[in-house]
């Protein structure tokens, strides 16, 4: 039986983890801030601390002196909402500090109280595909994995939006495998034809409709009959064409180019976009009634920055596919693992595939270790990261300041989604705002 300090200001997540270390069989006393923490560390010896990285009166770095003073030091695991916030312990801390990203299930509690974590490359052997498409454990996927689920069951059109490169396409794929439609999956880019060619590309046309028409040609709705459609890029199809997309949303027939005859279809239409919500409605991209027909079930699609415990995950299923193809036996280290994690990877999956292939292709094919680039970013990365840069001579307290205002630029000003993401209470998130004198008298 271990005896375990719990030190976090988040009083439902104590609650659940003092439940579950309990239930492990070990007993744990709880502090809400660093001053608690202290007085405990005077009256009780502990073998692990579990400690929550920011805390009503400071981070929780600054308890590691009374912790080193200590006749027997406990192990400590630090406790943080944001996932970038790892590669910014490991700067502060070395990389003999573990750490837990919030939402903690009791499998991780477990794992880490009994120091049988196993190590990150064996972790992710057997990388297992949801729908048949996606891969992923956070929290971010979980809850998209609930969105594909709940649509599946309707005949409901659905609009994906997300960064490029963040998986749209695989998303649709997936819908359409959880669908057990009969019908097939049919995927195309709406910016990818002329004006003149993308109604022949989604409609059909009949022979001699236009120069060059040798014969008649399905469309694209016509094909995914009983199906799915994807359409890719939709808010780059032209506004005059968009009448006669509205047109077949509505009455459900085609009419090809060139043709007279209605025929009729009927497939689920998956949209997919990289634009906001907000350009979208100011740029008028897309005609607002075909927006309400297409997005009856809008998804957005989490960047690979937001789910960052996944890319082992993916890193591992790319380098397994790369062996496959070229019957090689490469195997990660957990180090490279770390070091893609901490990266923001701002062409998300599509960027990562393309890094682990190359990483492949440079290593040498009768080895199993693999050879990184020497700088993961692309020449497309974007120029602005949204984790803190580690620099010598950077306090901690220059770090979480950094941390919160990127959080609270990312939502929009809102403090209790800020709060959420990072792990803390809103009255911790006040309290180190009005340290910063950056509440006014409305906010306070």
């Amino acid at each position: 039986m271990l005896t375990v300090l719990l030190v976090d200001d988040d009083p439902e997540f104590t609650e659940v983890a003092c439940t579950i270390i309990e239930f492990l069989g070990h007993e744990v006393l709880t502090a809400a801030d660093l001053s608690e923490a202290r007085d405990w560390l005077t009256k009780e010896s502990f073998d692990h601390i579990l400690l929550d990285f920011m805390l009503p009166d400071g981070s929780g770095v600054h308890l590691f002196e009374e912790l080193d003073a200590l006749a027997k030091r406990p192990k400590v695991t630090l406790i943080t909402g944001h996932p970038s916030v790892r590669g910014i312990i490991k700067g502060l801390c070395g990389p003999n500090i573990d750490y837990l990203v919030k939402p903690i299930q009791r499998e991780d509690i477990e794992a880490t109280l009994s120091g049988k974590k196993a190590p990150a490359a064996e972790k992710t052997k057997g990388v297992k595909k949801y729908f048949g498409h996606l891969i992923g454990e956070s929290a971010p996927m979980r809850e998209l994995y609930k969105l594909i689920e709940r649509v599946s069951r309707t005949s409901a059109n659905v609009m994906l939006l997300g960064e490029s490169g963040a998986g749209k396409e695989v998303v649709a794929a997936a819908i359409h495998e959880a669908s057990e439609s009969e019908g097939p999956y049919i995927a195309t880019n709406c910016g990818a034809f002329s004006k003149e060619l993308i109604g022949s590309e989604l409609f059909g046309h009949e022979k001699g409709a236009f120069t060059g028409a040798v014969g008649k040609k399905e469309g694209v709705f016509e094909q995914a009959e009983g199906g799915t459609l994807f359409l890719d890029e939709i808010t780059e199809m032209p506004i005059d064409m968009q009448p006669n997309l509205l047109r077949v949303l509505e009455n459900k027939v085609v009419i090809r180019v060139g043709g007279t005859k209605t025929i009729p279809v009927n497939c689920r239409v998956v949209s997919a976009t990289n634009r906001r919500m907000e350009e979208i409605a100011q740029s008028k991209v897309l005609r607002e009634d075909i927006y309400f027909r297409l997005a009856v079930f809008p998804i957005t699609i989490p960047p690979l920055r937001n789910r960052k415990e996944d890319i082992p995950l993916l890193a591992t299923h790319f380098i397994d596919e790369f062996n496959r193809d070229n019957d090689t036996r490469f195997t990660w280290e957990s180090s490279q693992l770390d070091t893609l994690t901490a990266y923001d990877w701002p062409g998300n999956v599509r960027e990562l595939r393309h890094f682990v292939h190359r990483a492949a292709i440079m290593s040498d094919p009768d080895k199993p270790a693999i050879e990184l680039p020497k700088t993961i970013e692309s020449p497309f990365a974007q120029k602005q990261s949204t984790t803190p840069a580690l620099e010598a001579g950077r306090t901690i307290e220059d770090v979480e300041k950094e941390l919160i205002y990127a959080t609270l630029e990312k939502v929009n000003g809102n403090k209790t989604l800020a709060a959420d993401m990072l792990g803390i209470s809103t009255k911790t998130l006040y309290n180190r705002l009005h340290a910063y004198g950056d509440l006014s008298k409305d906010d306070a």
